[in-house]
């Protein structure tokens, strides 16, 4: 027999490590509670995981098994319970991340320590770290190199889920398989946000729904917010209540079917951004300190401004800015946020705020269910200029023009913010260009903008110029 450690592949079917073992030998699944990871969560994300272990315990319930539950140290917990099993070891499915790496490398030495086996595999992307390089052999920093190569490389089927026969239940080897935990019980309070279903079953019903329709407009319509085309995966994608063999099979179905070139394209331009995904994982993997520092260095440290006043406005969604206050309520009511609201709203932090990336990563971290640290920190840094194959500092996203592009009817901007729900699109499109005395006549409730967006502009040119020694003015805004 031989311990499954569940970490973010909370998930039977497409587990490498899972798959693996049950085709050689008895699997008894676990899942440690460990205070130090713990430490890193928010209600929303612990709520979802929890919500997961839950479906993924019922699953194998189902099939004879059961999810072994503790508390503790993995570098403890998982030693004691080969002893105390005969197993002959554990396995597990690897992390990329720096802290992630820090713990495994702990619990590796502790099973060796003990005379047990110990095995990681690759499973969360496609294409592992140091699979896709430049001819040197060098990590890619630039996106549409990587996405050439990703896209032309041969993709691993699904694993199957194992066979009933093929898991232990703890009873059967005098383990109490142990309660899981509520959110009290982890100290956390119950979040504000309507989590979205968790577990296999809700995410395969996103993947087939997405896939059976909106795939084949996702080129067009994926960035206008109230049209809902997207896949909504991210979550599963980032707890692995989903594998990333099965959604890209999925896709290969639906490429099958595409009913003409434009769905096709659609469906490939979906796909790119499942290798973002593994890019950016790429990036974090090679350059650790990217969580906490610049990916890319100016010549000058850049001059950030440091307003709590702006801060907590943008944070509560009362900038005064439509589009963007819209998605800063979406992420708390929801605990996500559309992709193209998110740069938005990002490039609103970094650019007219002038704030600095990191105080907008914290706040995703705490509130995104799909919180991704490879994903949030290179969007972060991409919005502020400062990642790899980073946007430009010198284009510079208009609030008021992308909510007119990408939200033309105030859809989206009436669902999250609901004192302008009697206020046309005009107005909408319009508030920073309409006299006080307007603006009170339209939605008294509603703010001001915090901040003059040209004024702004201007300012955060300047202060990236002086970051790189220079003083040309170049570019426009979008």
């Amino acid at each position: 027999m031989r311990l499954h450690w569940h970490r973010r592949d909370l998930r039977a079917p497409d587990n490498t490590a899972l798959a693996w073992a049950a085709e050689r030998d008895a699997v008894l699944p676990v899942f440690v509670f460990d205070d130090a990871v713990l430490e890193h969560g928010s209600p929303p994300r612990v709520r979802f995981m929890l919500d997961a272990l839950a479906a993924l315990r019922a699953r194998y319930r189902e099939r004879g098994g059961d999810l072994l539950v503790r508390h503790g140290d993995p570098a403890g917990v998982l030693p004691s319970l080969c002893a105390e099993t005969d197993a002959t070891g554990a396995l597990w499915n690897r992390d990329y991340s720096g802290l992630a790496r820090e713990r495994d490398d702990r619990v590796r030495a502790a099973l060796a320590e003990g005379g047990h086996e110990r095995q990681a595999f690759h499973d969360d992307l496609h294409h592992e770290p140091g699979s896709i390089t430049t001819n040197a052999g060098e990590p890619y920093s630039v996106y549409s190199y990587f996405w050439k190569k990703w896209r032309d490389r041969e993709k691993e089927p699904p694993h199957p889920a194992p066979d009933t026969g093929a898991l232990v239940d703890p009873a059967a080897v005098g383990l109490d398989p142990g309660d899981l935990p509520t959110l009290a019980d982890l100290g956390f309070d119950e979040p504000a946000a309507d989590v979205e279903p968790a577990g296999h079953a809700a995410a395969r019903d996103r993947l087939d729904s997405f896939c059976e329709g909106d795939i084949y407009d996702y080129e067009e319509r994926r960035d206008y917010p109230a049209e809902g085309c997207t896949s909504r995966l991210s979550a599963h994608l980032k707890w692995g209540t989903v594998g990333v063999r099965e959604v890209y099979a999925a896709t290969e179905d639906a490429m099958e079917r595409a009913p003409d070139e434009a769905g096709e394209e659609s469906v490939d331009s979906f796909r790119s951004e499942l290798a973002w995904r593994e890019f950016y994982t790429h990036v974090l993997y090679y350059n650790p300190e990217v969580v906490t520092a610049n990916y890319r260095e100016y010549e000058h440290e850049i001059g950030w401004r440091d307003d709590p006043e702006e801060l907590a406005a943008w944070r509560a969604g009362e900038t005064g800015y439509p589009i963007v206050d819209a998605g800063m309520r979406q992420l708390r009511a929801e605990g996500y946020m559309h992709n193209r609201v998110r740069m938005i709203v990002a490039s609103f932090l970094t650019k007219d705020l002038i704030c600095d990336w990191r105080h907008g990563y914290e706040h995703f971290r705490e509130y995104l269910v799909d919180h991704h640290t490879a994903n949030d920190n290179g969007g972060w840094q991409w919005a502020a200029s400062t990642g790899t194959d980073a946007q430009p500092y010198f284009r510079i996203f208009n609030p008021m023009t992308q909510g007119e592009r990408y939200d033309p009817e105030a859809e989206y901007v009436h669902e999250y913010v609901p004192e302008l729900r009697g206020v046309s699109a005009e107005h909408v499109h319009a508030w920073d260009e309409l006299s006080p005395g307007r603006r009170d006549q339209l939605a008294p409730e509603y703010p001001a903008p915090v901040v003059d967006h040209g004024e702004r502009r201007e300012a955060a040119l300047a202060m990236f110029r002086r970051a790189r020694g220079e003083d040309e003015e170049e570019g426009d805004g979008e």
